[in-house]
């Protein structure tokens, strides 16, 4: 009886096929999500758009068949970051090239929020003055409309999405 008790207490507790139940219930939970148009298909969304955080902007808008982003950061003080250039999207990466000066790194997209990362190449210094960076920024979607997103300018009145 010991045995059997044992066994059964064993078989209970080794989770077996609950790791990858529960790994299986996330993705079910954000397709059914994305389904009922309560998530944003990171797939199926284009990255056209003004995104905004706080005085931190960033436009993208369609040039071609190319993507033109502009990146535009100030803290104040004449504190600011601004850049413009390409941008190409594979899944959820996106690959940004600000300036001509090698200012190129790989940024998050979510379908909603752009997120650049927490380390950049020191290229991308130079379109910053004082102690501004692009370092971390993140916007999130504010308008879908190409044209609010060409409109955008930085302090020196320079469309950076714009002809």
């Amino acid at each position: 009886m010991r045995t059997f008790a044992l066994v059964l207490l064993l078989t209970a507790c080794s989770g077996s096929g609950q790791g990858s139940g529960n790994a299986q219930a996330s993705q079910d939970l954000e397709s059914a999500a994305i389904e009922r148009g309560l998530v944003r298909d990171p797939d199926d969304s284009d990255l056209t758009g003004l995104y905004a955080r706080d005085t931190d902007r960033i436009c993208v808008v369609r040039k071609g068949s190319d993507y033109r982003i502009g990146a535009y950061v100030d803290y104040g003080d004449r504190i600011t970051c601004s850049g413009s250039g390409t941008v190409e999207r594979s899944g959820e990466t996106i690959k940004v090239t600000l300036g001509k000066d090698g200012c190129n790194f790989e940024a998050q997209y979510d379908g909603d929020r752009i997120k650049f990362p927490g380390a950049l190449p020191e290229a991308c210094k130079k379109l910053c003055a004082r102690r501004a960076s692009f370092t971390g920024l993140e916007a999130a979607r504010l308008s879908e409309s190409a044209a609010e997103a060409a409109a955008m300018r930085d302090s020196s009145a320079r469309r950076l999405c714009g002809d």
